[in-house]
């Protein structure tokens, strides 16, 4: 018993492999920042390019799969032991799986992706027009909405089901047994775990230095700090000593009250901007876009203008750019997210997943995006500011700005702190053999590393060049998606037959529940 222990405790070859992969694009990126990010922005360009079709089909078949669980009798199935109940409560639940997946994103894209679709590049229309403003909302809510989120569950729901109903390793090559069998060398195994890791190094890496740069512009337009280096690395050892404090007390404690925490500031911040800001034309945003979204999503969903160069080039920066970057983001959030729903049903799962963070989603773009879109009409050229300057620049022009800055401050900087911590644990998680529970010294490591990676790439003006890294990595791993989606139904269908769902899905409720 004692050896077993000790095994499944033990820091793993992906450990070793995955930082040393790290270290040798870091230095590159050291040496030659400018090298790195033009190399891998034509990679990118040309993935984007050229696989631009497959990424499309690729995460609206994940879509329909994820849809086709919720409705179907095996929707039934439990993560978990028959008799086992969730850990955390629903609204706990939801504010951990929420900070996890979007958290500083929605913050830093939330009043500029609207702004920037309506009055620098609109997907369809005449920049600055009342069309390209309405289309402005309903591509934001699109690239915010059921498709990211879709990537997320269909990740998180495929590693809790092995974990929690087949006892597997919390690993992503662990789900592809039931498909590969003998197959499953380790090799293979070190090969797709490295993936898996390096994509949450560098996606977390990245987040950590873009963070770092909209807090100091948050400063900036308050008190008049500069925007300099000193001042981002400042904030990211604070940060760094915060999420590294709240990683060590563990989930239950550290990051669920983070979580809870994070999703009153956010409540409360939108709250706000509902009042002081446009209220009645951001209720009318909100009810016009959610329609034309519905009404337009098959379309967006295929979406690839493939006689309009112009069109063409929109997509691959922005809808193609987010479903990779949600594919690469996907090992992370969905490792997180598994760990977090034990004893919860695959239904309950998809639906809380999917539907919930969607809505919020929505909501807070209609929020924030009406609030800048209105500045911008009023006269007032946000589009001057840099991407982190423009959530400040709109409340610089709006009643109790200062007090929305502060807040706003804030919640970039828990969402930043529940980033870095869950990102330690699934590191630590996936570099340990999958254990529920990684050591403490482990998830310490690689919160360091985190933010010396940051560090360093803001310093040298490498961030750029690591987040094509992540975009570029989002390929292959799509690929051991499609594997896991195999693997997945291969194991669902023969459950189902093994407990008769077929028609009636309370058949289930004695053995399962």
């Amino acid at each position: 018993m004692g050896t077993k222990k000790e095994t499944s405790h033990k820091i793993t070859n992906v450990f070793w492999i995955t930082l040393a992969i790290t270290l040798v694009f870091v230095t590159i990126g050291i040496l030659t920042p400018k090298g790195l990010a033009s190399v891998t922005a034509n990679i990118q360009n040309f993935i984007t390019t050229t696989f631009g079709w497959y990424y499309l089909i690729f995460v609206s078949v994940l879509v329909i799969f994820c849809f086709y669980l919720i409705f179907s009798p095996i929707g039934s199935i439990k993560l978990g032991k028959a008799g086992e109940k969730p850990k955390y409560s629903t609204i706990s639940w939801f504010g951990m799986l929420f900070s996890a997946g979007m958290g500083v994103g929605l913050v830093f894209w939330g009043a500029t992706e609207p702004l920037s679709h309506y009055a620098i590049s609109s997907p369809e229309a005449s920049p600055g027009s009342n069309q390209a403003l309405m289309d402005a909302f309903r591509f934001s809510f699109f690239h915010w909405g059921i498709h990211a989120w879709a990537i997320y569950a269909f990740v998180g729901l495929t590693l809790a089901y092995f974990q929690f109903r087949h006892d597997k390793p919390g690993l992503i090559s662990a789900t592809l047994d039931p498909l590969l069998g003998k197959w499953m060398k380790p090799s293979v195994r070190v090969t797709i775990d490295v993936i898996a890791v390096f994509a949450t190094i560098v996606g977390v890496a990245t987040t950590l230095g873009f963070g770092a740069t909209q807090i100091n512009g948050g400063l900036s337009f308050l008190f008049d700090i500069p925007v300099d280096f000193k001042v981002q690395i400042i904030i990211i050892a604070i940060v760094t000593v915060l999420f590294l404090t709240s990683a060590m007390s563990g989930l239950g404690r550290g990051m669920k009250w983070l979580s809870n925490t994070n999703m009153v500031l956010a409540v409360l911040l939108m709250i706000i901007v509902i009042v002081v800001g446009p209220t009645l034309l951001t209720l009318n945003m909100l009810t016009d876009a959610t329609g034309a979204y519905m009404q337009n999503f098959i379309g967006m969903s295929f979406r690839t203008d493939p006689v309009n160069a112009a069109g063409r080039e929109w997509i691959n920066s922005w809808t193609i750019f987010y479903w990779a970057w949600f594919i690469s983001w996907s090992p992370f959030v969905g490792i997180f997210i598994a760990r977090v729903s034990k004893g919860r049903r695959i239904r309950e799962f998809l639906a809380g997943v999917i539907l919930l963070p969607t809505l919020l989603s929505v909501i807070w773009f209609a929020v924030f995006g009406t609030a800048s879109t209105s500045v911008q009409r009023a006269g007032f050229d946000l589009t001057q500011l840099k991407t982190e300057e423009v959530l400040f620049g709109t409340f610089n022009h709006m009643p109790l700005g200062s007090i929305l800055s502060v807040i706003a401050i804030f919640l970039i900087g828990v969402f930043f702190i529940t980033s870095a911590d869950s990102a330690t644990y699934v590191l630590g998680m996936q570099t340990m053999n999958g254990v529920m529970n990684p050591a403490n010294r482990v998830k310490f490591i690689w919160g360091i590393i985190q933010s010396l990676i940051a560090s360093i790439l803001l310093f040298s003006g490498g961030l750029e060049g690591l987040q094509n890294m992540l975009i570029i990595v989002a390929l292959p791993f799509s690929f051991i998606m499609l594997l896991m989606m195999l693997s997945l139904s291969k194991a669902l269908r023969k459950e189902r037959r093994d407990l008769g769902l077929y028609i009636k899905p309370k058949s289930l409720r004695k053995s399962n529940s």
